[in-house]
């Protein structure tokens, strides 16, 4: 059974997170943290989002309380996840 679509408006509040298959590790180490935090925040600078908590773990993220002003959601989350996998 499929989720429910996320209903998107500007200001909404959204938990995000991503872990990696099989839990396994998605940070290699520190500088590749740092290049998580650097990706995110030029994606939240191209987007408007705003992150106001995150928790970066070895074989996750989590808590990522994003919110919108008007770009797709979509649009940060490939972005972010891309970043965190490359």
């Amino acid at each position: 059974m499929s989720r429910k679509l996320r209903i998107e408006y500007p200001g909404a509040m959204y938990h995000v997170m991503n872990r990696g298959d099989q839990r396994e590790d998605i940070f290699r180490d520190d500088p590749d943290r740092q290049k998580f935090l650097s990706t995110l925040g030029e994606a939240c600078a191209k987007t408007e989002w705003q992150v106001h908590a995150f928790c970066l773990m070895s074989n996750h993220f989590t808590r990522a309380a994003l919110s919108t002003c008007a770009a797709p959601k979509n649009q940060i989350l490939i972005s972010i996840s891309t970043s965190a996998h490359n």
